[in-house]
């Protein structure tokens, strides 16, 4: 499953560029501030695996006004490299790997 181009930003970590993307409008759950914000990332010249990183934040467009802060693209290199370090093989098609962050994530009631 490739990510859509548009909106995406690219960023390039250890010489291999990536593309990654947040979704701009929260989902039902994430607007509610009951999941926490996720973003995808896949390898910008060969897709293949995509990368699905769950945070430990809400999503900063919740609907609650609950305090999200912004992914920033040192956070994005961060959880890249620990993702390789897991198993992660962008150029390789397959099911998203899914890599949970979202430890102390406090969902809104």
């Amino acid at each position: 499953m490739a990510l859509v181009k548009k909106g995406s930003r690219l960023i390039t970590v250890d010489g291999i560029t990536y593309r990654w993307r947040l979704r701009g409008r929260p989902t039902y759950d994430q607007g509610l501030a009951t999941s926490p914000l996720a973003y995808a990332v896949e390898h910008a010249e060969t897709a293949g695996t995509t990368l699905v990183i769950t945070t430990n934040r809400p999503h900063p467009g919740n609907w609650l006004g609950t305090p999200g802060s912004p992914v920033l693209p040192a956070h994005v290199a961060d959880s890249i490299r620990t993702a390789l370090t897991d198993g992660w093989t962008p150029t390789r098609p397959g099911s998203p790997f899914r890599f949970d962050q979202s430890a102390g994530f406090v969902p809104s009631r």
